[in-house]
């Protein structure tokens, strides 16, 4: 009996030998490189965010990501947050057409959004969504920023890390390579392309631009009280300045007669 257990481990113990040999190459072949390092207004204690930049990303996301990608969680009169005024804000509300509610047969029917309408989806829904797009389910971008691993230089890796595979690299018919994605393999081609956009500032839509001022965009969706805690912040560590300097001139007048 403690024979056969024995040559029971012995087997058991070859299997997963050959497991770990087998999976060996797949590991070592895991090259996805270090996310992106860039400079972000909000990053640090005392950031803060661009809005200059959070309008141009969604200027971004209006004209290429709004295409694939519902924003479920937001309303166009929040675009007040990033500095757009009532004016603008109306216009681009008026730009789009929304549900309105039912007409007399109980269909649905659509309008011009207002400033109260949710960002318009680009799909009625999930199903409507994979069967437009051979399956995929793009994620709602809301809070996509706070939902990933990286937080944005994850979002800016994955915008700007579409380029020529290696060789040997076999990418399937509706995958693309992505050096930043998980497996390198995803469904949504490129999004961004060097004048995708026009920026009324003036500034150059290149790939990396327009990356980087979207991605400000999704931090604000994501973090909405952003600017209103930073600026909170600066108050609070210049308001904490003062008293210690009035404290310290204080203590020197009371006790200077000692000395």
């Amino acid at each position: 009996m403690m024979r056969v257990f024995r040559s029971a481990l012995r087997a058991l113990a070859a299997g997963a030998l050959v497991a770990l040999i087998s999976t060996a190459p797949a590991l070592a072949q895991d090259d996805t490189p270090p996310l992106p390092n860039e400079s972000w207004s909000f990053s640090g204690l005392l950031g803060g965010l661009d809005l200059a930049a959070a309008q141009r990303g969604f200027w971004v996301y209006y004209n290429v990501c709004s295409n694939c990608h519902s924003m479920h969680q937001l309303h166009y009169r929040d675009l007040a947050g990033i500095g757009m005024t009532p004016a603008e804000i109306k216009k681009i509300a008026a730009s789009v057409q929304v549900p309105v509610g039912l007409n007399d047969q109980g269909q649905p029917i659509e309008g011009p959004g207002t400033p109260a309408s949710q960002f318009r989806s680009p799909f009625p829904n999930d199903t409507a969504a994979r069967a437009a797009l051979n399956g995929a389910l793009p994620p709602d971008l809301s809070l996509i920023v706070n939902a990933r691993d990286g937080g944005a230089d994850y979002v800016y890796g994955i915008l700007t890390g579409f380029v020529k595979p290696p060789a040997g690299f076999n990418v399937p018919a509706g995958k693309y390579y992505n050096a930043y994605f998980p497996g390198h393999l995803i469904a949504m081609p490129p999004p961004l392309q060097d004048g995708a956009v026009t920026y009324a500032d003036g500034t150059k839509a290149t790939v990396p631009q327009m990356a980087h001022d979207v991605v400000t965009f999704l931090y604000w969706t994501a973090n909405p009280e952003a600017v209103q805690r930073e600026q909170m912040g600066v108050r609070v560590v210049l308001f904490l300045l003062l008293m210690t300097g009035l404290t310290y001139g204080v203590k020197r007048k009371l006790w200077s007669h000692l000395h």
